[in-house]
């Protein structure tokens, strides 16, 4: 499986991200027309609408009690767990939470004379709705990611959706996972329906606030279309690693790293950018030995293809300006000078710094989150964090003598713009002796 090798420029620069279609990963094209009509369809239709679309696209025939996961489900699939790895969740989830706590915030009120009070008052969420695709292996590392946090901010009512598997179950690792990271409700849908169920509510399904979570074109489309009805937590794309490398690098490792992204998906992407022509063609070597030896071939090959490279620079200057455009989901600094470098990063989703913080430990353990901004939105978006699932109110509370202090500067104002009845509020005040 071949990666391409590259010679970057900075006058190349642009041209090299639009060859490997680095801002085009989230045309939604075709797809929109096929998701409108299934969010149509449950927002008109409810439960029918839920469990039809779950006999087309998964093959499984559910009711509106059984698409609910019971108390005895859990139970079960606490006792099929591997203990060992149980155990590795409960570990991963304590990390996760004590960085998420961390985040939380709190409101403030400050006074502005006169016994006038201005402040925010912070609170979280009512109900949240978290997505967890099936696809080709369970995920319960995005359960915790995604559920965490909003249980942080104290979201009271955390509802999760994933698709049944084709005996109509839930993966045990999922359930466990999920009612760890505090999950109150799961729900047996998956797909745009599981979507437009947490959208819009159904007899059986309560609408959410927000909705995050990860899925394929089609979940993606979905959460775009119905941002507004409700929130979500980012427009996400194909994961997305790219690696700085000097000849300090460790080849082996550099190469590891790529193919952990490139096995993502067929359009997932994976950039080394080096100084070093020598690292460069050992990686090159490297990625090639490991992707023939790799599992998930399918995926790899295509990957490699059309969205990996090894870019060689001239110095790390180039290197950051590349990396500082495309916007990476995932940066690694695998470089002496890292700190220094570090400091010129201003668009990245996660870094990790040097040979032995390679990606995967995010993905699962340090306690970071892994939801992370894709396809160049890293430019303004940020990771999934406890601030995602707070809402702020602003306090006003000024008395009279407050109120007389600043009323004439309220009303011209108000004047300036037109709008007389906002003057005539303040002035009904100031003459109501």
């Amino acid at each position: 499986m071949k990666c391409k090798m590259i010679k970057g420029t900075s006058e190349n620069l642009n041209e090299i991200c639009k060859e490997l279609g680095l801002r085009e990963k989230m045309v939604k094209k075709d797809v929109v027309s096929v998701v409108e009509d299934v969010l149509n369809d449950i927002k008109a239709n409810g439960d029918e609408a839920v469990l039809k679309y779950t006999e087309k696209f998964d093959g499984v025939t559910l009711t509106s009690q059984s698409m609910k996961i019971t108390k005895e489900e859990i139970d079960e699939a606490m006792k099929e767990i591997d203990p060992e790895l149980m155990s590795i969740i409960q570990m991963a989830a304590k990390n996760i939470r004590t960085f998420h706590e961390k985040q939380k915030e709190e409101g403030f009120m400050m006074e502005t004379g006169k016994g006038a009070q201005i402040g925010v008052k912070v609170r979280p969420l009512t109900t949240v709705g978290v997505y967890v695709p099936g696809g080709t292996a369970p995920l319960p590392s995005t359960v915790l990611m995604d559920c965490i946090p909003a249980s942080v901010a104290g979201v009271k009512n955390l509802v999760f959706c994933t698709p049944p598997q084709k005996d109509g179950k839930i993966a045990s690792v999922i359930l466990v996972a999920a009612t760890i990271a505090g999950a109150t409700e799961i729900y047996k849908v998956g797909g745009a329906q599981a979507i437009g169920a947490m959208a819009y509510g159904t007899q059986t399904i309560p609408q959410v606030d927000k909705i995050c979570g990860p899925g394929n074109i089609y979940v993606n489309t979905a959460k775009r279309l119905v941002f507004g009805q409700v929130d979500i937590d980012m427009f996400a794309g194909p994961s997305e690693i790219l690696i700085i490398a000097d000849d300090s690098a460790e080849p082996e490792f550099v190469a590891a790293d790529m193919l952990s992204q490139a096995e993502h998906d067929v359009m997932a992407s994976a950039i080394v950018l080096t100084t070093s022509q020598e690292l460069a063609n050992e990686v090159l070597k490297a990625v090639d030995r490991r992707s023939d030896e790799a599992s998930r071939t399918v995926q790899l090959e295509k990957s490699l293809k059309d969205y990996c490279a090894i870019i060689v620079v001239d110095d790390i200057k180039t290197a950051i300006e590349f990396s500082e455009k495309i916007s990476p989901e995932h940066l690694e600094l695998c470089v002496e000078n890292s700190d220094e470098v570090l400091e010129q990063i201003n668009n990245a989703g996660a870094v990790f710094i040097g040979n032995y913080t390679p990606e995967p430990l995010g993905d699962y353990f340090a306690g970071p989150n892994h939801t992370l901004p894709t396809s160049g939105t890293a430019r303004f978006f940020s990771p999934l964090n406890t601030g995602d699932f707070y809402k702020k109110m602003s306090i006003l509370n000024y008395n009279k003598e407050s109120l007389e202090q600043v009323a004439s500067y309220v009303e011209k104002f108000a004047y300036s713009e037109g709008l007389e009845c906002h003057a005539k509020a303040i002035e009904a005040r100031m003459k109501n002796d």
